[in-house]
């Protein structure tokens, strides 16, 4: 088992060099710490001032940093996996979602939103638009569907009610995937005037459950930190 001076993550600071800064990644292993109940210390890194922090165990390495029994370990998936091989049953609860599909949903939406909001060519908006469209569309569609757990419990249901992408409980899949899509709400809404579209309703009850967990909520940065974090690569609607 884990002991608490064992286990560090190292995650980019806001721009107060303190807070949580935007970092889908450095979200997504904070996620999953928080979920497996394990004591560890997170330590922000305010990339602009104080990234010798990393200089003595991983020099020159990106954030996320994980320092376990003073190894650093610094490729987000690989961490992931060396978290669920040693942060495992009994002690800890397996994050590993039941249904291989809901580790690929909305596997593309991240793709598809930076394609069309760095893109530096406005006749090309609407083509890339509507591919980030068809991308929250699948997303939906299988958020929409039930899975075999909830028609065993009724055969009739035709519409999911699940919280998060593989049941009630979060799982690897939406800490991969949570902090993504709210970057692509946030800064569309910003940026477009046009958010996640509100008839995608599967999509809306999962940012909703999302809201409520305190996974999630915890280890968000604001949205004004995401919208300072893209103002460089967007170009200005005019």
């Amino acid at each position: 088992m884990a002991e608490i001076s064992k286990l560090q993550l190292f995650v980019k600071a806001s721009g107060d060099g303190e807070t949580i800064g935007h970092c889908p990644f450095c979200q997504r292993l904070f996620m999953i710490l928080l979920l497996k109940g394990v004591p560890f210390t997170l330590t922000t890194v305010d990339t602009k001032r104080s990234l010798d922090v990393l200089k003595d165990f991983a020099p020159g390495a990106q954030l996320p940093v994980l320092l376990f029994d003073g190894e650093p370990k610094t490729d987000t998936t690989a961490i992931e996996e060396f978290l669920e091989e040693t942060l495992g049953p009994p002690n800890f609860p397996s994050l590993v979602p039941r249904y291989k599909e809901s580790s690929l949903a909305g596997n593309d939406v991240f793709h598809r939103f930076s394609a069309y909001i760095k893109n530096p060519v406005p006749a090309q908006d609407e083509v890339l638009q509507r591919h980030l469209f068809k991308a929250l569309l699948k997303l939906d569609h299988y958020l929409n569907t039930p899975l075999d757990y909830e028609l065993a419990r009724d055969p009739h249901l035709a519409v999911s009610r699940r919280r998060f992408l593989d049941g009630d409980q979060l799982t690897l899949a939406d800490c991969g995937l949570l902090p993504k899509l709210n970057i692509v709400n946030v800064v569309c809404q910003h940026y477009r005037r046009a958010g996640i579209p509100p008839e995608l309703q599967g999509v809306w009850r999962y940012l909703a459950s999302a809201a409520e967990a305190k996974e999630f909520k915890y280890t968000c940065p604001n949205s004004e930190e995401i919208v300072q974090a893209y103002r460089a690569v967007v170009r200005p609607l005019k």
